[in-house]
Formats: structure tokens, C-alpha cells, sequence
């Protein structure tokens, strides 16, 4: 391993350290480290040295629990990503309510994970907008490309159920997620004026109110 080190970073731990035994306190503060260093600096621009002594360990207790830079900020996808795929991959057919209110739970829960990870998105978002970093591949299309398809699955069973109206599934799922990226892009943009879940909601209800099937 060390010789990897040194060939991608020039770094190596120092051999006559040994790391900590298990603590997930400290395994939190390197990754709430990584997430403020990530977000402030960007991945290039951010240091071994200074992960850790922001986190207050030593580099080889890094090195024990993440291997690399690399490995802690994939580890920081894994987590978000892990979340992601729960509320995605969710079966939404059993459960109460229209589907409406399906799409609207759907997208609550993203919401609810979005604003509870924010700074997470931010490095995402720096990572996938931005120049590149020379950071380890992360296939974020698939993030989008999954809750479309998932999203889109609710809005096609609305047409079968007879609640929706016939149409462009796609052009209407498109509305859907425009409402999601204006709230999204509100709050990473503009935090001081971000669009609170109510205001989402009545823009949520003005697209459903073009899709529904008249009465």
C-alpha cells in the first residue's frame, strides 16, 4: 500500500504509528472533516495533513479506516448513495393514498435527504458542474437516471389507474422534477431565500393540476 501512496500522492504513513483500535467517533469526525473540506476547498485542493488535523487523529488512524483521500470521499458517496437507493428503489405500490400522494411522499423524502446532507450535494454538485479534480470516478448520471425512471413509473401507473390523463409520461415526469430542481437549486444558490416544502407544494399542486385527468 505504500508504495500506491507514494505513486498517486506522494504520501505514505509513517510505519512506526499504529492506529487507534475501532471508534466510530472517530470514524465520524474524519468523514464530517472530509464533507467541511470537500465542500470549502474541493477535492484537488484538499490535503491528507489537513483532514486530519481538522479531525485531531493521526494520518495512519486515516489510513486504517479509509486507505486514502480517495477512499474517504468514495466513502462519503457510498453513504449518500446507499440512502438514495432505499427511497428510489422503494415499492410504493402498497401504499395508502392516491398517486399523487405517492409522487408527493417520493418527493419529500428526497427532500428531507437533500436538506440533510446538503454539504454532501454541494461536493457532489462541485465534482459533476465543475473542472475536473483528478477525484476517483463516480457515476452520478446514475443517481438521475434512476429516480427519472422510478418517477416516472408512478406517473404512468396514475394514466393506467385513470387518476392522471393520457399524455407524455416523460414531458410530465419532466414537470415533476423541475419543481424538485428548483427547490434543490434554491437552496444550494440562494440559502438565505431557498423555497421552503410549502412553497414546493403549491408548485407541486400546479403540475398536477395539468396532468390530472378531468373530472
Amino acid at each position: 500500500m505504500g508504495e500506491a501512496f507514494n505513486q498517486n500522492h506522494g504520501e505514505e504513513p509513517p510505519e512506526q504509528e499504529q492506529p487507534l483500535p475501532p471508534d466510530g467517533s472517530v470514524r465520524e469526525r474524519l468523514l464530517k472533516a472530509a464533507v467541511d473540506l470537500f465542500h470549502r476547498k474541493g477535492y484537488a485542493a484538499t490535503s491528507v495533513n489537513e483532514f486530519v488535523s481538522v479531525a485531531g487523529v493521526t494520518k495512519p488512524v486515516l489510513y486504517y479506516y479509509f486507505q486514502s483521500k480517495e477512499g474517504i470521499f468514495l466513502e462519503l458517496m457510498k453513504e449518500g448513495r446507499g440512502r438514495f437507493q432505499a427511497i428510489v428503489g422503494r415499492d410504493r405500490s402498497a401504499e395508502a393514498g392516491t398517486l399523487a400522494d405517492k409522487i408527493r411522499r417520493f418527493c419529500h423524502e428526497t427532500i428531507d435527504l437533500f436538506v440533510e446532507n446538503i454539504h454532501i450535494v454541494r461536493v457532489m454538485y462541485s465534482i459533476y458542474y465543475g473542472p475536473p479534480q483528478g477525484g476517483p470516478f463516480v457515476d452520478f448520471d446514475v443517481f438521475h437516471d434512476r429516480f427519472r425512471s422510478a418517477m416516472q413509473g408512478l406517473v404512468k401507473d396514475g394514466m393506467r389507474s385513470g387518476e392522471f390523463r393520457e399524455g407524455d409520461a416523460m414531458a410530465m415526469t419532466g414537470a415533476i422534477l423541475g419543481t424538485l430542481s428548483i427547490f434543490t437549486e434554491s437552496s444550494l444558490c440562494h440559502p438565505d431565500h431557498a423555497m421552503s416544502v410549502e412553497e414546493f407544494d403549491r408548485m407541486l399542486d400546479v403540475v398536477f393540476q395539468g396532468i390530472f385527468r378531468e373530472s
